[in-house]
């Protein structure tokens, strides 16, 4: 039955390379009772012979996964990147049917979690869930021990956040424009208050100012929180903090919304435009979550992770926590997240180049 067999109906897997390569190392008294006008006969021996011509990535995939898997958190517990972790997690468990386990390794802005991940075993069962600091960290830190956009291998976006910025109520301007020639009437600026160097709010006021001019002088607190708590006090103008933790300040007047950093309206507060539409634009700050596997994953153990992620971010309880926080389910292939990924890494080191901001 195997003479008809034409080496286009064999799997995809085998080439005639492979089994060439595979018959020629076959012992010469094994291979004499063979004729090559049998050759069929020949390619099942090979395949018989050596299983490393099988597919690995697809076999990986349908075994997968098998055991519990640890999703590395570059965070202390109780952050956005923790919280959100925790919600796809939840939901990743009881759709593969294995623990989720939430590991989290914080300090040095990430960077220790990222290189726990890094340095783990390639098989689907170390991930790490990480925030935009990933592609900011390269071009603030002279000596990180790994490249992310090498070492890592995208395999889904799972939400978008973005900023707000607001100011305290006394301060006179009501949109970007006024807040922009209010700033350039003012020895030294007005004083924006941010979480520190390199921070999200920080790196979105240097971005506003390459983009506009604005002049900004920057007061460092200890925390997103306390620089929110400075800017309803007065001790500083203005803040670029998210949405979320301001939404409710601004709806009760202890805050003044001027514009939200996205590139669309955040619809708890829909009458707030966009710094871009406010009058610069193409401006754009969004924060992300995503996950991501060492490099090396099976591709087809990728996808599945992708597919399974997709499921779990759209699921309803995830969108109403998702919500709560202020944050947007986003969804998209590895390759959509790898774009990103590069993207933000770019634009990031253009701002933090510009300003001449280094961190050791």
């Amino acid at each position: 039955m195997y003479m008809n067999l034409e080496v286009t109906q064999l799997p995809w897997i085998v080439s005639r390379r492979r089994i060439g390569k595979l018959w020629r190392g076959i012992p010469s008294e094994r291979r004499k009772a063979y004729a090559w006008n049998r050759w069929p006969l020949a390619v099942l021996t090979c395949l018989g012979l050596s299983l490393h011509v099988l597919p690995i990535d697809l076999l990986a995939a349908q075994s997968y996964p098998n055991r519990p898997i640890r999703m590395v958190v570059p965070s202390s517990p109780g952050g956005g990147v923790d919280i959100n972790t925790r919600i796809v997690s939840q939901r990743l468990a009881d759709q593969l049917g294995v623990s989720v386990v939430v590991d989290n390794r914080a300090g040095a802005s990430t960077m220790i979690g990222t290189e726990i991940a890094v340095k783990a075993p390639p098989d689907g069962y170390t991930l790490i869930t990480v925030p935009m600091e990933l592609s900011i960290n390269p071009s603030l830190y002279p000596k990180i021990p790994y490249d992310a956009l090498r070492d890592l291998a995208p395999v889904a976006q799972t939400g978008a956040s973005q900023y707000a910025l607001t100011t305290h109520p006394g301060v006179p301007a009501n949109s970007v424009k006024q807040l922009i020639a209010l700033s350039k009437t003012r020895p030294g600026g007005l004083n924006f208050g941010n979480a520190g160097v390199g921070s999200p709010g920080h790196l979105a006021g240097l971005l506003l100012q390459a983009m506009t001019g604005t002049k900004l002088l920057y007061v460092t607190f200890k925390g997103a929180g306390p620089a929110v708590i400075g800017a309803m006090s007065g001790e500083v103008d203005l803040v670029i903090s998210s949405t979320a933790s301001v939404v409710a300040l601004v709806k009760s007047g202890k805050l003044r919304a001027i514009a939200v950093t996205g590139l669309r309206r955040f619809s708890e507060l829909p009458e707030i435009p966009t710094v871009s539409e406010a009058g610069v634009p193409g401006y754009a700050v969004n924060g992300w979550y995503g996950i991501l596997a060492p490099a090396g994953t099976p591709r087809d153990i990728i996808n599945k992770l992708n597919a399974e992620i997709a499921k779990a971010v759209q699921h309803p309880a995830t969108k109403e926590r998702y919500a709560s926080m202020g944050v947007e389910p986003v969804t998209g292939s590895p390759q959509e997240f790898g774009a990103l990924l590069r993207s933000e890494t770019e634009k990031w080191s253009r701002v933090i180049k510009s300003a001449g901001v280094r961190l050791d």
